[in-house]
């Protein structure tokens, strides 16, 4: 892989040799985004399993995927989960319902419709609708959505997409609706995927980014590149360990 620049291309064959992808991209701290046109499935699932976190672009009207190795990020451990007492009580109303990849597209048309600047395209929203019915031979990984509904009139009120790969869950990103009825269920649909990944054995939640201050409020703590690959590594059981 040649370094012309502080983006580099990425292939997939760059992140199935061990020396790149150790020597190159894990050790490189001082970069941290690369760029892809490949949109297949194998391609995804594999950048993800190594650790990468895939946003998108246009480039002369282009599009590309944007992996990128993290600097730091923010994970959370469930037993330092936070409950604020506003998420309590709404708990205790239980006036909404929690769902698991019951609207997918919805909850996408949703965050489109949420974020002015979105890099969830239809094309990566096409990717991600191709990997939902995709089974990779070897990696155990699955694409998910999670939905809070109001109980009453059945509205989807917020919801987020994120990928399992073995016993971890990283999230994408979601939106919440801004009706000031609703205040406090974005945070109760993290409070819920929380307890839920807990009951399911999952071993701990990759927020990604560490720059939201919710995710602080959630009980996350932010992890360097090499601590987050210490354990994202020996959870996800690349084949190079």
């Amino acid at each position: 892989m040649k370094e012309k620049s502080v983006i580099y291309y990425l292939t997939f064959e760059d992140i199935k040799d061990k020396n790149i992808l150790f020597n190159y991209i894990y050790a490189n701290e001082n970069s941290n985004f690369y760029i892809s046109d490949d949109l297949s499935k194998d391609f995804y699932i594999n950048q993800a399993y190594c650790g990468f976190i895939s946003t998108s672009v246009y480039l002369k009207e282009k599009f590309y995927l944007v992996p990128e190795m993290q600097f730091e990020y923010a994970i959370l451990d469930f037993e330092d989960l936070h409950i604020s007492k506003k998420v309590k009580k709404i708990l205790n109303k239980n006036d909404f319902i929690f769902t698991i990849n019951k609207n997918f597209d919805e909850v996408i048309e949703n965050i489109q419709a949420h974020h002015e600047t979105n890099w969830l395209s239809c094309e990566y929203h096409q990717l991600l609708k191709e990997l939902l019915d995709y089974k990779h031979p070897s990696i155990d990984f699955e694409v998910k959505s999670f939905e809070v509904w109001d109980k009453s009139t059945n509205t989807l009120i917020a919801g987020e997409i994120g990928y399992k790969i073995s016993s971890t869950y990283t999230s994408l990103t979601g939106f919440c609706l801004k009706d000031k009825k609703y205040n406090n269920f974005g945070k109760l649909q993290l409070v819920l995927l929380a307890k839920y990944l807990q009951e399911n054995n999952y071993s701990f939640w990759n927020l990604g980014h560490p720059y939201m201050q919710y995710k602080f409020d959630l009980g996350a703590k932010i992890f360097p590149r090499k601590d987050f690959l210490k354990r994202w590594l020996k959870e996800v059981k690349l084949p190079f360990i």
